[in-house]
Formats: C-alpha cells, structure tokens, sequence
C-alpha cells in the first residue's frame, strides 16, 4: 500500500535508536508532526514516547542480525541515530573500549544491518561538534576543519561518524552526519550542563541558599534542542548525502551569560549566583562557534530559537513537570 502524502513528501517510517532520550525524544515528536511514522528503539520505554511504536534492545549488545531483522520487518525506510554515551551520568569519564561499545561498534553492525535490507535506506547519524576538538577563540568551526578530537568520548563519536561517510562514499546506505554543538532547551539530560543548571538551582531554591556554580573561562555554541530536531527531520527528508553538516546557533557564549541568561528566565535575580571559577576549561574546550551555512545551503535549515528563549523554556517545562520546585 502506498504511504499517504504530508506536506508534498511521502511519509515514512522512521527507527529512533536512543529515541527516549533528550535530542531522541524531541526528534520523534518532530518526526511525527511531520507525519512520519516512528519506530523509538531503546533499552526502556518512556512514557514521553507512548504514542510511538516502540522496540526494547539494548543496542550496545544488540547483534548485526537483531538490527537487520528489525528494520526489516518494520519496513523502516529512515534511521535515526541519536544515541549518546554521554547521556549517562558518567559519559565524559568513561573509559574507551566501553564508549566504543556504543559510539562505534554500534554504528558499524547498524551499518551491516542497513546494508544487508534489500532496498536502500537512509541514515541520519547525530555527532557531536566536539570531534573538531580544541580550536583557538575567534575560530568559525566549518566543515573543512579537520577534526582533532581531544577526548576518548570525542575519538569515539568521530569513529562512529567516519563510518557512516564511507559507507555512504562506497554506496552501501545514504545519509548525512550532524556534527551539533552544545544542546539546551527542554529536558536537559541530568548529565549535561544545562541538566545540571536546572538540578543547581531546584537545590537552591528548595534550601533558600544561593546557587553555586563553579564555571570555566569559555565561550561555547549553545543550540536549542528542537532546532536539532528540526534539523534532523530535514536531513531525513533532504537529497542530499554524504556530507557531514554543523549544527549550532553560530554564537559563541560566554558561560557567566548562559548561567545569568538561565536564572533570569528562571525569575531570578543574578544575585542568586555564587559564581565560581575554575582554572581547567573542562573537555567541552575553551570556544566553540559554528559555521552552519552548509546545512543552511543543503537542507534550508537556520538555528531560530534565541537563547534566552530556550533557557527560560527549559526551566517552565521541567517546573511544569515537577510543580514542588518552582520555588513558589
């Protein structure tokens, strides 16, 4: 039976490995409102992704042939892979043959799996602008910057990216990398620092104690976690293959305003924050800013939502979610 059409353009159906988590659970709500129909693959349900068919696997143990007999019989036409070993608590101190299970021998047997199907599917595999590595301040991060990831987690997103561009470069699957830049906006993972901002201030309020914030001297690409959304949902719909895309607002912030930004939309006055320096810069770099033209060229795709906006947002929804520390 042939698929229905929405907005011009066939649906289609969707597999989101990691779908319950923060960027998988915005991209399959995209998906959808796109009028895809989305698969959300992951260790457990969520009730966030209810309305989405959904399949339980561990994908770090999940065999080539699993992968293959499930897209298959899913009929899957599009893979999203938002999987993520950071999203765990320990992400950035995990040692590297345990982020490899994930960031790179992941790809490769779902790279099999895709290739073994007997008609050609695409990818949309999410990296990380940390696979660019350190580079200097001023630096505007383009897709022709080599990559010298300085972290086993950066090395290991890089090998998994690589791998999805030369399976595309030797025709065995189509699709595109999103290299994206610092992610806020609604529900942060408790592991990343716009998570952590959100748990710093709930403590805060609920001890009627300032909020300490013990911060890097940085500037970082912040990108607000729908717009990552948006991006992918064009990226699975776009011509366009084997390029790897940089995914930012194309600002670079300095921590101090992220935190103030954050606390003020939060209702706050500044005078909240026990600001506190530290002298490393933490693996997240001293400066990241992207050049996002390419994915501006390739999928008509632009950060639109401000900073402000999206820190206030973030705050709104996990209050909403947890009325008792709105700090009424």
């Amino acid at each position: 039976m042939t698929a229905p059409e929405q907005h011009g353009t066939p649906r289609r159906r969707v597999a989101v490995l990691g779908g319950t988590g923060w960027v998988g659970r915005h991209v399959c709500a995209a998906l959808a409102a796109r009028g895809d129909d989305v698969l959300v693959v992951a260790r457990h349900p969520a009730e966030h992704v209810r309305p989405h068919a959904f399949e339980r696997l561990d994908l770090a143990e999940a065999s080539e042939a699993r992968l293959t007999a499930l897209l298959g019989d899913h009929r899957i036409d599009a893979v999203v892979n938002a999987t993520d070993a950071l999203n765990a608590t320990d992400g950035w101190t995990r040692g590297e043959a345990e982020l490899h299970a994930l960031n790179v021998a992941l790809v490769h047997r779902l790279l099999a799996a895709m290739s073994a199907l007997p008609r050609r599917t695409r990818v949309v595999h999410i990296g990380t602008l940390h696979e660019y590595g350190d580079v200097p301040a001023g630096t505007l991060i383009d897709e022709s910057l080599p990559p010298r990831p300085a972290s086993a987690y950066a090395r290991t997103r890089l090998a998994g990216s690589q791998a999805v561009l030369d399976a595309v470069r030797a025709g065995r699957v189509e699709g595109l990398v999103l290299r994206v830049a610092n992610v806020c906006g609604p529900h942060p993972s408790p592991a990343s620092f716009p998570g952590k901002l959100v748990g710093m201030l709930r403590r805060a309020l609920a001890a009627g104690e300032p909020m300490t914030v013990v911060l890097a001297d940085a500037r970082r690409d912040f990108v607000d976690v729908r717009d990552v959304a948006d991006a992918v949902v064009r990226a699975v719909r776009s011509p366009a293959t084997g390029h790897a895309l940089n995914i930012g607002s194309g600002e670079a912030v300095d921590l101090r305003t992220l935190v103030r930004l954050f606390v003020t939309g939060a209702g706050h006055p500044v005078g909240l924050i026990d600001e506190r320096t530290r002298a490393d810069t933490g693996l997240g770099g001293t400066w990241t800013k992207t050049d996002v033209r390419l994915a501006a060229r390739l999928l008509g795709w632009r950060p639109r939502t401000a900073l402000a906006d999206s820190l206030r947002d973030m705050w709104t929804v996990a209050t909403r979610e947890d009325p008792l520390q709105a700090g009424a």
